[in-house]
């Protein structure tokens, strides 16, 4: 079942959301060679607490940390630990909170140091066709006309969606309806986009192949070639105005 917001239920939303945003960039300033992922872990669970937030991963269906931490060839889902980030990594940064009832959600790569061009480009298509797919989050349309748009300018641009791992509705919870997959598959279900429906797109893009295999950790999903992938997310609602992004990360930047 899709659950549509109110008004209320949406400024609500966009308090958990900000405070997703202010921890990115937090975190931002923290992205330099020898920093642990652990390190990064304990900034945003503490800024997130100084802002009466709960983080919303951290035990999450036994998920062990606050931030998921993803580096070069990870998808998604990395655990935070010891490992020190280095000149050229680029790095996935996923984070979600609970505030008041209701979660936030959102996501970005960022480049440590210089990197190189092809990943410069791989963040920067990444990031544009989550707002290809962002521009298509009005009423009327539907789930699939986000789904083709984000497709379209991965492909265009010679990299490729994963397929394993989804967007997401949110709300009183981390998860909900619908499913937003950034690729068109034939047998997903494609309903209306309504007022008050509230979305996390999330496109995760891999430089060569979209398959991937999670490791022994049972986690961290990498790219099955080795090569890079990069993730951005927002969380969007559906008004009659438009787009509303809740989690303003482009104001972090």
């Amino acid at each position: 079942m899709i659950f549509c917001k109110n008004e209320e239920e949406l400024k609500l939303m966009h308090k958990a959301n900000l405070v997703v945003a202010e921890t990115l960039r937090e975190l931002k300033k923290h992205i330099r060679p020898g920093v642990t992922t652990e390190r990064l872990d304990r900034i945003a669970e503490e800024f997130i607490r100084s802002k009466n937030g709960k983080p919303a991963f951290k035990g999450y269906r036994g998920y062990p940390a606050t931030l998921c931490i993803s580096i070069n060839e990870e998808v998604v889902h990395g655990i935070p630990g010891k490992r020190e980030l280095k000149r050229g990594d680029i790095v996935s940064l996923d984070i979600g909170v609970l505030l008041d009832g209701y979660y936030g959600d959102a996501a970005l790569t960022v480049g440590v140091g210089q990197i190189s061009a092809e990943a410069q480009k791989l963040i920067r298509v990444t990031e544009e066709a989550l707002y290809k797919g962002i521009e298509k989050v009005r009423v009327g349309n539907r789930l699939l006309d986000v789904s083709a748009a984000i497709q379209k300018h991965v492909e265009a641009h010679g990299f490729n969606v994963v397929r394993d791992f989804v967007g997401h509705g949110i709300g009183r919870n981390l998860h909900e309806d619908p499913q937003i997959p950034n690729f068109c598959a034939p047998s997903t279900h494609n309903p209306r986009l309504k007022e008050g429906m509230v979305l996390a797109l999330e496109p995760m893009v891999n430089q060569g192949t979209y398959r991937i295999k999670v490791l022994e950790d049972g986690w961290t999903a990498v790219t099955r070639d080795g090569k890079l992938s990069a993730h951005f997310e927002h969380t969007v609602a559906v008004t009659k105005n438009g787009p509303w992004i809740l989690s303003k990360l482009d104001e972090v930047a």
